[in-house]
């Protein structure tokens, strides 16, 4: 390996280390906002919808008795995608 090559895999690991640790569901939520936004603008139309997926996942559950509410709410947020 040459001395570029080493300088650059530690470069990309020492990256993917984070020291960014989520205080709480609404930090990450706001995060994965917030590249989302900026994925569209920039016109990653695949990240974006990524990011679309994740957002979805990361939303609260919702409690065992709403299911009207969680059904129109479903039909609701699928209308818009």
């Amino acid at each position: 390996m040459s001395r570029l090559s080493i300088h650059l895999a530690r470069a990309a690991a020492s990256s993917r280390r984070s020291s960014w640790k989520p205080a709480s569901r609404e930090e990450v939520l706001a995060r994965l906002l917030v590249k989302r936004a900026e994925a569209k603008q920039a016109g990653l139309f695949g990240l974006e919808e990524s990011l679309r997926e994740q957002i979805t996942w990361s939303l609260p559950m919702r409690a065992a008795g709403n299911d009207a509410i969680a059904a129109s709410h479903d039909d609701l947020v699928h209308d818009r995608l």
